[in-house]
């Protein structure tokens, strides 16, 4: 098979990621919008073909869920290493803060990304899988630490709360960024723990 650019003898072209694609996508779709950006456009511009690109993304909305995707991994790894003397949500907090830390450098991706996934429906109707995953690894933990399934109320309850209280905290960051990502998570996600007591 025949490529655009530069080969290392056969296969994609070298160099050619799937975070470069992923980036050159978002470009892409905040130039001309997402319905107007074709798979073959983002092949075209990253110099491979339409085939090297459904080997990473199976559809050009999973572009913009791949860092999620990486977030929910991150989370099953971070819940695994818990101490067991730390309270549940103390350590529910913890954990989803800190899997949010972003370098400054970062945000405007970061926030082109929300914007792109909260405002465009065709993204918005791919978020349901990825959130329930974001929930289920939430969930998994709580259902450990209480000793029950994962599917009973109140791990289920855990990590749907947890999810809301993360989601409305990016809603309200997202148009001011006027602070770390950090702060509005850890503020939404204590008043979580404590009830949200006055």
């Amino acid at each position: 098979m025949t490529t655009t650019g530069t080969t290392t003898g056969r296969g994609r072209p070298r160099g050619t990621s799937k975070r470069e694609l992923e980036l050159i996508a978002m470009r892409l779709f905040s130039e001309q919008g997402f319905d107007n950006t074709t798979v073959e456009q983002i092949a075209a511009a990253a110099g491979v073909s339409g085939r090297t690109f459904f080997r990473y993304f199976p559809t050009k909305a999973e572009v913009l869920w791949a860092r999620f995707d990486d977030e929910v991994t991150n989370l099953h790894t971070a819940f695994a290493t818990v101490p067991a003397d730390e309270p549940m949500m103390t350590a529910v907090r913890r954990v989803v803060v800190n899997a949010n830390r972003y370098r400054a450098e970062d945000v405007p991706e970061l926030r082109t990304r929300m914007r792109l996934v909260s405002d465009i429906p065709a993204l918005t109707a791919t978020a349901g899988a990825h959130y329930d995953a974001w929930e289920r690894a939430v969930s998994a933990f709580a259902a450990r630490r209480l000793g029950r399934s994962e599917d009973d109320l109140i791990p289920l309850a855990v990590g749907r709360t947890t999810l809301a209280a993360a989601r409305a905290a990016f809603d309200a960051w997202l148009p001011r960024a006027d602070a770390d990502l950090t702060v509005y998570l850890d503020q939404a996600l204590a008043a979580l723990e404590n009830g949200f007591a006055t």
